[in-house]
């Protein structure tokens, strides 16, 4: 059973950074290749900036070319939640922290086999927990 984390919008502010905020909360983005994960290549677990859940693991983020971290799967499906999204004209599905909410990119159809999925996260939604192998 999931346990879920909720704090209020004032709770959230002081637990996070504007950019943490308005992105994961307020269904933000952050600028293409501008992402602190974007092109990053360390070992470890990339988990929530908002309640630390462990979402998507190193071995499964590939370079998309599109400027944000990209995942082909996350660690296990419940641990995030997909939403359709009809923001800006277009239609995309919504990747959500399946335990507290937070906004944290949208998923494509058009990644790598064998799913073909291409979760395309904001880098200033997520922390990596770094292995002991990684500098």
């Amino acid at each position: 059973m999931i346990q879920k984390v909720i704090k209020s919008d004032e709770e959230w502010r002081k637990i996070l950074t504007p950019d943490q905020y308005r992105v994961t909360r307020e269904k933000g983005t952050e600028r293409a290749f501008t992402g602190e994960y974007c092109e990053a290549h360390d070992p470890g677990i990339y988990a929530c900036v908002c309640c630390g859940t462990e979402l998507f693991e190193s071995t499964n983020k590939f370079e998309s070319g599109t400027g944000w971290p990209s995942f082909t799967e996350p660690i296990e499906e419940e641990r995030v939640r997909l939403e359709k999204d009809y923001s800006y004209g277009m239609y995309r599905i919504e990747v959500l922290c399946n335990i507290c909410d937070a906004h944290l990119g949208h998923v494509f159809n058009d990644g790598p086999a064998p799913n073909g999925l291409r979760y395309c996260l904001n880098s200033v939604a997520l922390v990596l927990k770094r292995t002991v192998d990684s500098k």
